[in-house]
């Protein structure tokens, strides 16, 4: 991770030091109580942690609920945050257990106990939410409350990558006695013991988060006040930080303004680092799908120009990605730049001719609006399939909670969609993404794949799994249930007087309000 531009109040800690004093002193308690404000285009699905699986989401999650543990800045292992430790018991990856910290209130003042911890995550399997992050927990078998500090957890197979899911916001912990079982909860309120209180809430609009002062957990001390303002699409989060009506824009400013970003302007701080997202295009394999044979799928392969699309729409602002995984994680190959190493028609019609598929082929292709630059993007995709006369491409984009609605039911052929790590860990690319079942829904279901992925989790020492992910990556670029497009570059500007925007995106998942501060 870099960032690009640092300050250094010489200055202002001469005064302090010398007794200056009552005024530096009552700045430094003014800008404790003055808010921070950030803009962002990473919509919240839901504020309850059962019916939400998305970053904008799970970015709010972080700082309003508690998981038992949580990441360090960077991290790759997880620590304890709700619990005060935790680990498997015997040899098998199967039982996995956990001591609550003493001193966590929920805000009606009520402690935590483990029977909330149990609660939590049973509701989050029996809910089930087609949006909701239950399938996480597909090897988690049942939860005990011990006693009123311990919970157990029992897993049907060996997840030596439990931990790490139990660490998302997946695994936030929830008052039982202000949300229900077997429903989402609907209204605008949180009931967490995050670092942050959720003090006012409008859809779409804004989060409104005041330090928790009970807070008891992993971290030394909460944050500054934090205004989340949410906006429709990238050019308004732009318009909204050049009439500097926010202090910090992040996920995400249109690739134009990111890629004339100045390192050297006196006004603002730029950080960039690598990424952990990617995006693909995921590919309907359903029977009765135009896309429900390989041979079709692998013949799109074929004519996915991604040099192109990082080039032109994207403006260098991100990488062309070659495989399921993305660079930097354990097992990355470029299995999809082995396969189909450079744009071809004339294999591609050979696959469709082989097929026997009418030409061209017809399909549809979605996109959710107003996060990034998906509207340029699909139009782009599409420009490139047609260019073939092989294919012809109907795009159409959704509002994001429609969008994910429609991906769920199956109601699209093909639909482009940025993937977050949920931890830092190959295996959050796997189940999630190819998986019989998968979160994007793609109606793949591969026994090979499964029996991959069920494989690598029994080891405890992760670098073990690279063979098992190298084949999942050679099976899925054979079979093309998804076409991978790009991984992205992550960029945070705040004013020249907000530090911290580093810690807002460090491929954990964590989103880390709490590290902003007045400079």
């Amino acid at each position: 991770m870099r960032s690009v531009r640092m300050r250094i109040l010489v200055t202002l800690l001469v005064l302090a030091v010398v007794g200056i004093g009552g005024r530096q002193l009552l700045a430094s308690q003014d800008d404790r109580n003055r808010t921070i404000t950030v803009g962002t285009t990473d919509a919240v699905t839901a504020l309850d942690p059962a019916g939400a699986y998305d970053a904008g989401s799970w970015a709010l999650f972080s700082n309003v609920f508690q998981s038992l543990l949580t990441f360090e800045p960077g991290g790759v292992e997880p620590v304890p945050d709700a619990a005060k430790s935790c680990a498997f018991e015997g040899s098998g990856l199967k039982t996995y257990r956990c001591t609550l910290r003493s001193g966590i209130t929920f805000p009606s003042g009520r402690a935590m106990t483990a029977e909330d911890v149990k609660y939590s995550f049973d509701r989050v399997k029996k809910i089930n939410s087609d949006v909701g992050p239950a399938s996480l927990f597909a090897t988690l078998a049942s939860v005990t409350a011990d006693d009123a500090h311990t919970v157990t957890f029992h897993l049907a197979s060996a997840d030596a990558t439990f931990p790490l899911k139990a660490a998302t916001g997946a695994g936030s912990i929830v008052d039982r006695e202000k949300y229900p079982a077997n429903a989402l909860r609907t209204d605008a309120a949180v009931d967490g013991t995050g670092p942050y209180t959720l003090t006012a809430y409008t859809s779409n609009e804004k989060a409104v988060l005041a330090p928790n002062e009970h807070y008891e957990g992993y971290l030394s001390g909460t944050g500054r006040p934090v205004e989340l303002r949410y906006y429709a699409d990238s050019a308004k989060l732009d318009r909204a930080w050049k009439e500097r009506r926010i202090d910090v824009a992040t996920r995400t400013l249109p690739p134009r303004v990111l890629s004339e970003l100045n390192p050297s302007d006196p006004d603002q701080r730029v950080t960039e680092s690598d990424s952990a997202e990617t995006r693909n295009l995921y590919l309907n394999t359903r029977p009765g799908s135009p896309l429900h044979d390989p041979r079709v799928r692998r013949a799109m392969a074929w004519l996915v120009d991604r040099e192109q699309l990082a080039a032109t729409v994207y403006q260098g602002t991100v990488d062309p990605l070659y495989s399921l995984l993305p660079t930097g994680f354990t097992g990355h190959t470029t299995s999809f730049f082995d396969n189909y190493p450079s744009r071809s028609t004339r294999k591609a019609r050979e696959l469709l001719t082989e097929a026997g598929a009418s030409l061209p082929v017809r399909f549809t292709l979605g996109y959710g609006t107003g996060r990034g630059a998906g509207a340029e993007e699909a139009a782009e995709l599409k420009r490139q399939l047609e260019a073939s006369g092989l294919f012809r491409v109907d795009v159409k984009g959704y509002e994001w909670t429609d969008f994910q609605k429609r991906w769920a039911a199956g109601k699209m052929d093909a639909w482009a969609v940025g993937w977050v790590a949920d931890y830092p860990d190959p295996d959050t690319f796997g189940a999630a993404l190819v998986g019989t079942g998968s979160t994007m829904s793609t109606g793949y279901s591969n026994k090979l794949v499964d029996h991959l992925v069920v494989d690598s989790r029994q080891f405890a020492d992760r670098s073990r799994a690279a063979k098992d992910f190298k084949d999942i990556q050679a099976d899925v670029a054979r079979d093309v249930p998804l076409i991978p497009l790009w991984q992205r570059k992550e960029y945070v500007v705040s004013t020249e007087d907000v530090g911290g925007g580093q810690y807002l995106t460090d491929g954990t998942g964590v989103f880390r309000l709490w590290r902003l501060t007045w400079i």
